[in-house]
């Protein structure tokens, strides 16, 4: 994530397809951190191993813990007033797209959404989003 200079990434079933059966981001990370009871070796685990204890802590702790384990789909018919809708209700700001068959087909944040809405002008945030997502070419900033 840093490298790439995004805030959170789907966890991909292994064995080919594009099913997604989790999500890891910046903030889950930083409660890792901060939580070592969750799992003490965090420079070698796997993000299977991740999610795997993460869900086995929300069951422990129920209400206590930032993160959701359940990865939050919307369809790829899903309306744009039906998106703000289920970013609003699920108080989050990303939603990953799939198709009918459950196959990831992309992702829509609520930045991405805003910025369509409202001119950004370029360095109005300093360099704090500059790369984080590449900016369309028909981009108005």
């Amino acid at each position: 994530m840093r490298k790439k200079r995004i805030g959170g990434l789907p966890v991909m079933k292994r064995g080919g397809g594009s099913r997604a059966i989790g999500n890891i981001s910046l903030q889950d990370v930083q409660f890792l951190l901060t939580a070592p009871e969750i799992y003490h070796d965090y420079r070698s685990i796997t993000a299977k191993d991740f999610l795997t204890a993460v869900r086995s802590y929300i069951e422990k702790h129920e209400g206590t813990f930032p993160m959701s384990d359940e990865l939050i789909t919307c369809n790829t018919d899903c309306t744009i007033k039906e998106l703000i809708q289920l970013l609003d209700h699920e108080k989050i700001h990303r939603v990953y797209v799939a198709d009918n068959d459950g196959n990831l087909k992309g992702l829509i944040t609520l930045r991405d959404i805003i910025s369509r809405l409202v001119h950004e002008p370029r360095g109005y945030f300093g360099d704090f989003f500059d790369g984080v997502l590449p900016m369309p070419p028909n981009s108005r900033v």
